[in-house]
């Protein structure tokens, strides 16, 4: 459903900084950023099912579809490391 480029729809994108030659630090390796639901939605469709209040105001959003839970990619870099 959701094709760009030939890759279906992923929630958490990453890339690698570029890293000189000549830089004197040591490369950052791959960075990590998340992409919302909405994005890839294009227009909202009519009888969406919805949250109850209370826990709409909890999520953030009305619509259980563009609710994304974020999980911290580096967080199992930092447990791995301590």
């Amino acid at each position: 459903m959701y094709k760009q480029h030939g890759e279906s729809f992923t929630p958490m994108k990453t890339y690698q900084p570029f890293h000189s030659r000549f830089d004197p630090c040591r490369p950052i390796g791959k960075k990590y950023y998340s992409t919302p639901p909405h994005l890839y939605l294009g227009f909202q469709p009519p009888g969406l099912k919805q949250f109850p209040a209370q826990e709409a105001l909890l999520r953030g959003t009305l619509w259980e579809f563009l609710y994304d839970y974020y999980e911290n990619p580096y967080e199992s870099k930092r447990r791995t490391t301590e």
